[in-house]
């Protein structure tokens, strides 16, 4: 029961600073350089990890299908396969999983500080939502910054498999040939749902960690649990929602 009470209480507390920041959502304008700063952290700074590990799994799984297809002498649909793969799982869950770990720790590191040094009340006594200034330009970054990361996740993941197709030895597939197949397969609509999925990935990513962080009490070893249950729990959520967003974007296209 009183797990049953924890996660209510959690899932109240994020939509109510949910609706807190939205309601906030026309001061966003005057707030330019928080908003940039947030970009910068969410975008620039993850930007290298998330193309270091989108080359590499574009690269083993154009290595492992390949390996795979050659029995059939079906090599010639590893760029699709490749392609529809990062497009519509891969790339927004890999972006996804990179944000919760470094970008969405973070966060909940920072408020929790701020709440544990009473930060955050020094706030809410000077009439400063902190909903305002602490959790809308991150929603709005998040939301800016997913889809580049998402597309540059894609772009970079195929560019592995056209490598690992071009310079193994076993896999009879030029470049062209590649690129031609995921031309051939991977649509526009498909691009844009795997950022659509980016988009709430992140979006829940930011709130979840944010209402984790501004709901810390206690000390340093409070904001330690803090991190690693806003962690855990952004992971937990990335893959549930997967499952429930991919079925419905099914639906409406089918």
């Amino acid at each position: 029961m009183n797990s049953i009470r924890s996660v209510l209480e959690g899932v109240g507390s994020t939509l109510i600073l949910f609706m807190r920041s939205i309601s906030h959502v026309g001061t966003l304008s005057r707030q330019k350089s928080r908003f940039i700063e947030q970009c910068y952290v969410i975008g620039y700074t993850t930007l290298p990890i998330v193309g270091i590990l989108s080359f590499f799994v574009g690269s083993v799984l154009a290595l492992q299908s390949g390996y795979s297809m050659q029995d059939f002498g079906t090599q010639q649909f590893i760029g699709a396969l490749v392609g529809l793969s990062m497009v519509r799982e891969l790339g927004p869950m890999m972006v996804a999983i990179l944000l919760a770990g470094r970008v969405g720790s973070a966060i909940t590191a920072e408020l929790a500080s701020m709440k544990v040094n009473q930060e955050v009340d020094a706030l809410v006594t000077m009439n400063i939502p902190p909903a305002k200034i602490l959790v809308l330009p991150r929603l709005a970054a998040v939301l800016m910054m997913m889809p580049v990361l998402t597309v540059i996740s894609n772009l970079v993941g195929w560019f592995g498999g056209a490598l690992v197709c071009k310079y193994t030895g076993f896999i009879s597939v030029e470049p062209q040939q590649y690129f031609q197949a995921l031309r051939h397969v991977v649509k526009f609509k498909d691009v844009i749902d795997g950022i659509c999925k980016a988009e709430i990935f992140g979006f829940i990513v930011v709130l979840v960690c944010s209402s984790i962080g501004l709901s810390t009490r206690g000390g340093p070893r409070e904001i330690g649990a803090a991190v690693t249950k806003a962690v855990v729990s952004s992971l937990v959520l990335i893959l549930v929602l997967d499952y429930f967003v991919t079925k419905l974007l099914l639906a409406i296209l089918s």
